[in-house]
């Protein structure tokens, strides 16, 4: 094979395809054994006809020749453990998680808004806990933007947030 600047990609695709065909004694491989342009003009003749009845009957056949294993002690352990609970939307305790202080460069802030979105963000959890993950998200992004404004104050023991 040689090797040059001035080639493009299809030539070189086409050299590599002709050593292989000579590697296999000659023979040419096929690199596409469907013709996808017969394949269309089969489905648009209306030849091909499946009825929803046919197609039930291909469903059924198919379900019958498949051998239903028993499931798992753990999968059935799974499928019945009770959902798990909603995290917490307390600003302390979210304050907390996230490991804010006073004093963080706002680079580590967007470190720690993007890790605690990573882990807490409404896509990323089950449908039940996507409205408690969406506030948890507003009450981590607003404590950030006040940590990042300079106006965070970490609360002590007995203080109340205003």
């Amino acid at each position: 094979m040689a090797i040059g600047r001035g080639r493009d990609f299809a030539a070189l695709l086409d050299e590599l395809i002709s050593e292989d065909d000579e590697h296999a004694g000659g023979v040419p491989a096929s690199l596409n054994s469907l013709d996808y342009l017969s394949v269309a003009e089969e489905l648009h003749s209306g030849r091909i006809n499946f009825t929803d009845r046919r197609a039930q009957v291909e469903y059924d056949e198919h379900r019958m020749a498949e051998p239903v294993e028993p499931r798992s002690k753990a999968a059935s352990k799974a499928a019945e453990a009770p959902p798990s609970p909603p995290l917490t939307t307390d600003p302390d305790d979210i304050a907390r998680e996230l490991g804010l202080s006073q004093a963080i460069e706002p680079k580590i802030l967007d470190r720690l808004r993007r890790e605690f979105a990573f882990r807490n963000h409404p896509d990323r959890v089950p449908a039940h806990l996507r409205a408690n993950a969406m506030m948890r998200m507003q009450v981590a992004n607003m404590l950030i933007d006040e940590a990042k404004r300079g106006k965070f104050k970490p609360r002590g023991a007995g203080e109340a947030r205003a």
